[in-house]
């Protein structure tokens, strides 16, 4: 039997994808990517960390580690769900936004987390006060040093899109509809790279849907889980 390795984004932990872990059908481990200075590297720890035959789920950030994972060790991945994930390469004009954001960090992180996480959720969840509450302690519990570690990472990330067509397991793309950085159309484009990919798009949610919509997630999930359990 496969693990389901659940693999949290940027600044983010194991909460991302609690409600996931909770119902899973697999035996669940917890992706550390807090360590390494880039996509690859963390990839590659995780794979040496977590033997055997694999299920990954990764969120935003973590989905580009997923598919790392999976371009370097295909015979290993029995599936992906990627959540508000990307698969490009750096575009322009995204270094210096990105490196402001690292210096704010480094001046005031409560200061980033009220700024980063607003536009990141759904209008209707920003005024949820204890999810609010719980993702800006996520934040601040990661520190500015992983924050810009992760960063770096990310700005020096492997544009997926040259081996996206080489990775034979099924894969999951869900996404919230009302996620602007990592909108619906862009998890399409993934999924026509891919040579055996799905796309879901849950109403109300943006890029933290796994906590935003958890019960939606899990349902989605657990049927796609389901499908091709002959397969994990």
């Amino acid at each position: 039997m496969s693990t389901l390795l659940l693999i949290p984004g940027l600044v983010s932990d194991a909460r991302v994808w609690r409600a996931v872990a909770e119902a899973a059908p697999l035996p669940v481990a917890d992706a550390d990517v807090s360590q390494e200075a880039s996509i690859p590297a963390m990839a590659a720890r995780l794979l040496r960390d977590h033997p055997g035959p694999l299920v990954l789920a990764g969120h935003s950030m973590g989905g580009r580690v997923a598919m790392e994972m999976a371009h370097q060790a295909p015979e290993r991945i029995c599936g992906m769900i990627l959540a508000n994930t990307g698969h490009d390469g750096v575009k322009p004009g995204e270094e210096p936004k990105r490196l402001a954001k690292v210096a704010l960090a480094h001046e005031d992180m409560t200061r980033l987390a009220a700024e980063w996480l607003p536009p990141m959720l759904a209008p209707d969840r920003v005024t949820d006060s204890a999810l609010v509450a719980d993702l800006t302690e996520m934040v601040l519990k990661m520190g500015a040093e992983v924050h810009e570690r992760q960063i770096r990472a990310l700005l020096d990330r492997p544009d997926a899109k040259t081996y996206l067509a080489d990775i034979p397991c099924p894969v999951l793309l869900i996404t919230g509809a009302q996620d602007g950085w990592s909108p619906a159309q862009q998890h399409h484009e993934i999924a026509a790279l891919l040579p055996r990919a799905e796309v879901q798009v849950i109403d109300q949610a943006g890029h933290f849907l796994p906590v935003e919509r958890p019960e939606e997630t899990v349902a989605c999930i657990a049927a796609w889980l389901k499908t091709h359990e002959e397969e994990f």
